[in-house]
């Protein structure tokens, strides 16, 4: 979606116009497109239809609306535009009510400015990105759904995915980059998010936090 190659795309959403131009101006510093900024869920996802972003910095707390909301709609309308949460609660349920809706990533407001720009790029690499502590919580609450699965889950015949896309789904599910992946099987990179895309489309994911999840289900993590 990227006009430029190599150039990522976002915006930014914040309730907070000082805050959500300090970030703009510094990702645009780091050199970011920064298309457009939000005040507020009906607004991101009325600008974001028009921009098209790679990447959405959502905060959770937008007054009157809610930022989970919105990486709901914005992740149903623009599968293509992923969404790195940045908010200033570190609570657990927050953290896990955003990957419900489809948040790639979440990084607390006191991630410095380096970290910032990390998390972005990875986050637009495709990469499920954390605040330190953070990725461990979500993946657990993943294995204890495994665990208890609900009422009638059972019984459908599982997509068949070949032996190369169950290796990478099984790295991913230990939390290894696209890059570690591509370094570990002798792949190139490219080849690596290839066998991601499709197995993101064989089982209906949108993102890799629900391809780990349906890894652990599956215990690919332990193996």
């Amino acid at each position: 979606m990227t006009d430029e190659p190599g150039k990522v795309s976002v915006m930014v959403v914040d309730d907070h116009p000082i805050w959500r131009d300090g970030v703009a101006r510094d990702l645009a510093e780091h050199g970011f497109d920064v298309r457009a900024t939000a005040p507020d869920a009906p607004a991101a996802l009325r600008i974001a239809r028009a921009v098209r972003p790679d990447v959405v910095l959502m905060d959770l707390n937008l007054g009157e609306t809610s930022g989970v909301d919105a990486t709901r709609e914005i992740t149903s309308v623009l599968p293509g535009t992923k969404v790195l949460v940045l908010s200033a609660s570190g609570e657990h349920s927050d953290v896990l009510e955003a990957v419900k809706a489809g948040a790639s990533g979440y990084l607390v407001k006191s991630a410095s400015a380096v970290e910032l720009v990390d998390a972005v790029r990875r986050t637009a690499a495709g990469d499920p990105v954390f605040t330190a502590g953070l990725a461990g919580l979500v993946l657990g609450e993943y294995r204890r759904m495994a665990d208890t699965p609900a009422d009638g889950s059972g019984g459908a015949e599982p997509p068949r995915l070949t032996e190369r896309e169950t290796e990478v789904l099984r790295l991913v599910a230990k939390g290894l980059t696209a890059r570690q992946i591509a370094e570990k099987l002798v792949l190139s990179h490219r080849t690596v998010e290839n066998h991601v895309q499709s197995t993101l489309r064989k089982l209906q994911l949108h993102n890799r936090v629900e391809l780990a999840r349906y890894a652990i289900e599956h215990g690919l993590d332990e193996q």
